[in-house]
């Protein structure tokens, strides 16, 4: 949810946006009311891709056991919490001290053991940190230079392990949807969340993955259901998405 990684990506301007709202992650009514919403569907295409590509039983209680997962960008901890309920050994990093301040207090007000770093990708990378499982969901978006950012993540990601990116397509429907209409319509994300200008095209973010090292295995759609008022998997990119990558062994 946060910006990520060096000198060369972090954005201090969103750093700073995000670690004024620190104390409202996990409120699911406050303004992270749309992650809070969001995170079912997230977390089933997570375990199910994962479960698939590393043979692990999706039904299983712990089913990743054994296995390192990074959260970068992680924020509050919204999905580095479920993470580790299902097994992974999870680190959660972020830029912002805010923001795994917050993480923690949770975490450990839960029982998590969840190892938070208030760091960025580079210092990873520098310490030669792998893992079998990247997350970087909602993060891409705000970044300052995605290319170099994407590279320095593909880094992170062990042979035989796999990416998650979510983020938002650049259409004039993901403007009116994901910007105008959360933001200044609907109120679900408080204004100047979102800079259309970030927005990335799949088929560039593809591309990118590709350039980094990466095989791109699968793209998701995701959709908001009125009716049903929740979130579902859709052949239908056109505003968010998800695109999963593997690091050949």
């Amino acid at each position: 949810m946060t910006a990520t990684a060096s000198p060369h990506s972090v954005d201090p301007a969103e750093v700073a946006k995000f670690s004024a709202m620190a104390e409202e992650w996990w409120d699911p009514s406050g303004k992270f009311a749309p992650l809070h919403k969001f995170n079912p569907v997230r977390l089933k295409f997570i375990r199910e891709t994962c479960a698939s590509h590393f043979g692990r039983d999706v039904k299983a209680l712990r089913p990743f056991e054994g296995l390192s997962l990074l959260d970068i960008g992680c924020g509050g901890g919204l999905l580095s919490e479920p993470m580790a309920k299902m097994g992974f050994a999870v680190t959660g990093a972020d830029p912002s001290e805010k923001n795994i301040g917050t993480a923690r207090a949770h975490a450990a007000a839960s029982g998590m053991a969840i190892d938070y770093r208030a760091t960025d990708a580079e210092t990873l990378v520098e310490e030669g940190r792998q893992f079998e499982v990247v997350l970087n969901m909602e993060v891409v978006e705000h970044v300052a230079d995605l290319q170099s950012y994407l590279a320095t993540c593909a880094g992170l990601v062990k042979p035989g392990g796999l990416m998650f990116v979510a983020t938002i397509n650049k259409t004039l429907k993901a403007l009116a949807l994901a910007k105008v209409a959360a933001e200044y319509i609907l109120g679900w994300l408080p204004a100047g969340t979102h800079d259309w200008n970030k927005f990335v095209a799949p088929e560039t973010l593809r591309a990118m993955l590709e350039d980094a090292g990466l095989n791109v295995l699968k793209t998701q759609g995701v959709v908001f259901d009125p009716l049903g008022w929740d979130w579902r998997l859709s052949s239908d990119t056109d505003v968010n998405y998800l695109v999963v990558g593997s690091r050949g062994i």
